[in-house]
């Protein structure tokens, strides 16, 4: 049976977090974005500049 090393659960026990902290975007959050914004490309660039943006404001990235 495989067994994973002690770093190896510790990444991915960090994965989890910043999944369940929304700072990872999976497939079904990009394509909720993109409807959101209307498949406009220019709108979904911006939305993610202003999320960018506001995430370096609180310091977050």
């Amino acid at each position: 049976m495989p067994t994973i090393s002690k770093k190896q659960l510790e990444e991915y026990e960090q994965l989890k977090k910043d999944r369940d902290n929304g700072r990872l975007l999976t497939p079904d959050g990009l394509r909720f974005i993109c409807a959101a914004n209307n498949y406009d490309p220019k709108t979904i660039g911006k939305h993610m500049l202003d999320v960018l943006a506001r995430f370096q404001a609180e310091g977050n990235l």
